[in-house]
C-alpha cells in the first residue's frame, strides 16, 4: 500500500534499506527459539524482503541478536563483510576508545583498502625526466629537421623553420628581459604562428598564459590584470582586443633579425613554469592554474606511450586557445615529432558541421574531440576513414552505444591536474566510465573524513602524483583548500569537487560535481542519472539535465520525431517522481562554448511546447479563468487549458499546497 501511494514505480524500491529493531523476549527460551512454535507445525518456509537490504537488531536484554537479510545482486556477502566489521570496530572502540566518533569507524577490511589504494593505483612508470617541454622538441628538430611539424591548409612549416622562428622570437623576448617563471601573455588566432609564440616562450624561460581572442573584453582585461604578463605576443587581428598593453606582433618583423640558434639558459630547470591557464571560479572570477614543465613531461611521456604517437603520426589540435586540452594536443605532437593539423583560422567548435568536414579529411592516426563534438559525430553516424584512436573529455559523455572502426578513449582530468587524470577505453553497451589514473598518477574516492570509499560507493575524487599543478595564481588561500598533503603517498593531491565510484575491475564511473547533486521538493537529485536515462530513450540523441527555479529541465537532441509524452512517461517507468523533468526542450544542437563544453548558459527557456499540454481550449466561465491564471503563475507557464492536468505542467504537492 505504501509503495501504490507513494508514487515510486513498482520496479524501485521504496527503501535501499531498512532497519528493523526489535525487543525480544530475554529468557533464553527466546534467545535460541524454543518455545515460539509451540503447538504449531511448521512445514517448511523461505525467507523473502522487499527490499534490497534488511538488518534486523534483536535486543535481548543481556546482548544483541544481528541479521542481515541482502538480495544476490547488491552484492550480499560484500555488504555483509563491511556490517561485521563495523561491529569488530564497534565493540573495540566501545572497550578502549569510548570517546570515538561513530563517523570515524573504519568499515572497509584491509584487503579491500589495499586493493582500493594500491592495486587500482598501480601506475608506476619509469620515464625520462630532467627535461624541458622545449627541449623534447629541440631533440626532435636534431632527428629530423625537415619533417613537417604543422601543416594548416596549404602553409606548413618543418621542424628545423619552426625552432629557428621560434628561437628568434626567443632571443627577442630575452632582450626585453624575459626570465625563467616570468609570465608571458599570448593572444592569437589559430595558426603556425601560435606554435612560434608558445615555444618562443618557453624557450625564453616564461610561461605562457593562452587568452583566447573570442574571450569577452571584461574577461580578457581581468586575466592580463592577474597575470601581470612581463610580455604579451599578438598579431594585427587580436592587438585591438588588449587595450593599452604594448605587444609584440608576431607576424611583425622586429624581432625576425635575432639569431636561429636555441637559447641557452642554465638556470632553467622542469620546475619552472610552462604555463598558466585560467578556468572558471566559484566567486565569478576565473583562477589561474600555474602548471610546471615536469607535469606536462609526464603528460608527454605516457601519452605516446599509451597511443603509439612517434614521429609517423598525424594528429590534429582543434581544442580552444584557452582550453588546457589545447596542451595535450600539441605537445605530446612536437616532442614525438609528430605532424600536427590545424583546421582554418575561420573553424571552430561553435562551427561543429565545418569543423567535422575539415576533420574528417585530415590523415589522422591519434585525434583529440571534445565530448559534445564526438557525440555530435557519432549521433551522424560519422566515420573517420583513417583514424586509430580517437581521444575525447571536457565534458561527461552521455551515451556510446554503436562500436566505431577506432578505439574510444575517454579521459577525465582538471585542469589543476594536468589536462588528464583518468583515461580508458570505452565499448558500446558497456559502462561509461573515465577510465583509470594514468602513469605515476593517484586516484583516490574519498569521504567526508579522507577515508577511502568502497566499491560502488560514491566518493569525492581526488588526484595525485605527478600531474599535480603547481596551484592557484596569487591565491595562496584556495591553493591550500584544494591542494592537500597526499595522506597516502608522498606529494599532493588536488581536491576536484567531482563525484565518482569505483567499478570491480578498476574502472572508475564519474557522477557529476558535487554542486550538481541539489535538492528538488526536498529530494535530493542526481542531474547525471536522469540525464542517463533520458539519453537511453530510443531515438534521443543527446541529452542534457538542469534544475532552474527549483525546476527539473531536460534538453535534448531527436534522431527522429519523438513526442514529450513518450519521453515522460519512459522516465516515470523508471524514475520517482521527483526526478522526473517537468519541461523537454527540442534542440537542433546542443550549444557549445569556444572550448568545445556544453555552454549550459545557452540552453533556452522553455516554452509551452515543452510542457506536456493538452490540445487548447479557453477556461470557460468565472471559476476556471481564474483557477488558470493562478495556475499559470504557480508553474510559471504561459496559458493554462481548461484540460490540462495540473502535475503534468510540473506541479507537485508542495505547488499544490501554495494554491491555497
Amino acid at each position: 500500500l505504501a509503495q501504490r501511494c507513494s508514487g515510486v514505480p513498482t520496479s524501485v524500491p521504496l527503501f535501499s534499506a531498512l532497519l528493523n529493531f526489535r525487543h525480544s523476549r530475554p529468557d533464553e527460551m527466546a534467545r535460541d527459539g524454543h518455545g515460539i512454535w509451540e503447538g504449531v507445525q511448521l512445514l517448511g518456509g523461505e525467507e523473502r524482503s522487499n527490499y534490497p537490504l534488511t538488518l534486523s537488531v534483536d535486543d535481548f536484554g543481556a546482548g544483541f541478536g544481528l541479521s542481515v537479510l541482502a538480495l544476490p545482486q547488491i552484492g550480499a556477502q560484500r555488504l555483509c563483510g563491511y556490517m561485521h566489521n563495523a561491529v569488530e570496530q564497534l565493540v573495540e572502540a566501545l572497550e578502549n576508545a569510548a570517546d570515538t566518533a561513530l563517523n570515524r569507524l573504519p568499515i572497509l577490511p584491509s584487503a579491500e583498502r589495499d586493493t582500493l589504494l594500491r592495486e587500482f593505483n598501480t601506475t608506476a612508470a619509469d620515464f625520462p625526466t630532467g627535461h624541458t617541454l622545449h627541449g623534447a622538441f629541440e631533440a626532435q628538430v636534431e632527428r629530423q629537421p625537415h619533417a613537417i611539424a604543422v601543416q594548416q591548409g596549404e602553409r606548413s612549416l618543418t621542424y628545423q623553420q619552426l625552432n629557428q622562428r621560434a628561437n628568434q622570437l626567443a632571443h627577442h623576448l630575452l632582450a626585453l628581459g624575459v626570465r625563467p617563471d616570468d609570465r608571458v601573455a599570448i593572444c592569437c588566432r589559430r595558426g603556425p604562428q601560435m606554435l612560434i609564440g608558445l615555444l618562443g616562450i618557453l624557450k625564453a624561460g616564461a610561461g605562457y598564459v593562452p587568452i583566447d581572442p573570442a574571450y569577452p573584453a571584461e574577461r580578457i582585461a581581468y586575466l592580463l590584470q592577474d597575470s601581470a604578463p612581463v610580455a604579451v605576443l599578438a598579431e594585427p587581428s587580436t592587438q585591438a582586443l588588449l587595450g593599452a598593453f604594448a605587444t609584440v606582433d608576431l607576424l611583425g618583423e622586429s624581432w625576425q633579425h635575432h639569431a636561429v640558434s636555441n637559447p641557452q639558459l642554465a638556470a632553467l630547470t622542469p620546475a619552472h613554469l610552462a604555463y598558466v591557464i585560467y578556468t572558471s571560479g566559484s566567486t565569478g572570477q576565473p583562477k589561474g592554474v600555474m602548471v610546471e614543465h615536469r607535469n606536462v613531461e609526464n603528460l608527454v611521456h605516457w601519452h605516446c606511450e599509451a597511443f603509439g604517437l612517434d614521429a609517423r603520426s598525424h594528429t590534429s589540435s582543434v581544442a580552444g586557445f584557452g582550453f588546457d586540452a589545447m596542451a595535450w594536443e600539441v605537445w605530446p605532437a612536437l616532442c614525438a615529432g609528430a605532424t600536427l593539423h590545424l583546421p582554418p583560422v575561420t573553424v571552430g567548435n561553435e562551427n561543429v558541421d565545418e569543423l567535422l568536414a575539415w576533420w574528417l579529411a585530415q590523415p589522422l592516426d591519434v585525434s583529440f574531440l571534445p565530448t559534445p563534438v564526438a557525440e555530435y559525430a557519432f549521433s551522424q553516424h560519422l566515420q573517420h576513414p583513417t583514424l586509430r584512436i580517437l581521444l575525447i573529455g571536457g565534458d561527461r559523455l552521455r551515451q556510446f552505444t554503436q562500436e566505431r572502426r577506432f578505439a574510444l578513449i575517454n579521459n577525465y582530468g582538471p585542469t589543476e591536474a594536468t589536462v588528464v587524470a583518468t583515461s580508458g577505453r570505452v565499448r558500446a553497451g558497456q559502462a561509461l566510465h573515465i577510465g583509470r589514473p594514468v602513469a605515476n598518477a593517484s586516484t583516490y574516492l574519498l569521504d567526508a573524513q579522507l577515508r577511502p570509499v568502497p566499491v560502488g560507493v560514491a566518493g569525492e575524487l581526488y588526484v595525485g602524483g605527478s600531474g599535480v599543478a603547481r596551484g592557484y595564481l596569487n591565491r595562496a588561500d584556495l591553493t591550500a583548500e584544494r591542494f592537500l598533503q597526499d595522506p597516502f603517498n608522498p606529494g599532493r593531491m588536488y581536491r576536484t569537487g567531482d563525484l565518482a565510484r569505483w567499478l570491480p575491475d578498476g574502472n572508475i564511473e564519474y557522477l557529476g560535481r558535487n554542486d550538481d547533486q541539489v535538492k528538488v521538493r526536498g529530494v535530493r537529485v542526481e542531474l547525471g542519472e536522469i540525464e542517463s536515462r533520458l539519453a537511453a530513450v530510443e531515438g534521443v540523441g543527446e541529452a542534457v539535465v538542469l534544475v532552474r527555479e527549483g525546476r527539473l529541465l531536460a534538453w535534448f537532441t531527436e534522431n527522429y520525431p519523438l513526442a514529450i509524452e513518450t519521453l515522460r512517461s519512459q522516465l516515470q517507468a523508471q524514475l520517482p517522481d521527483a526526478l522526473v523533468p517537468v519541461a523537454y526542450i527540442k534542440l537542433d544542437a546542443l550549444p557549445l562554448t569556444a572550448n568545445g563544453k556544453l555552454d549550459r548558459k545557452a540552453l533556452p527557456e522553455p516554452d509551452q511546447a515543452a510542457l506536456l499540454s493538452r490540445d487548447f481550449e479557453a477556461p470557460q466561465g468565472a471559476v476556471e479563468t481564474t483557477l488558470a491564471r493562478i495556475w499559470a503563475e504557480v508553474l510559471q507557464v504561459e496559458q493554462v487549458g481548461r484540460h490540462d492536468h495540473f502535475f503534468e505542467l510540473g506541479g507537485h504537492s508542495l505547488l499544490a499546497v501554495s494554491l491555497i
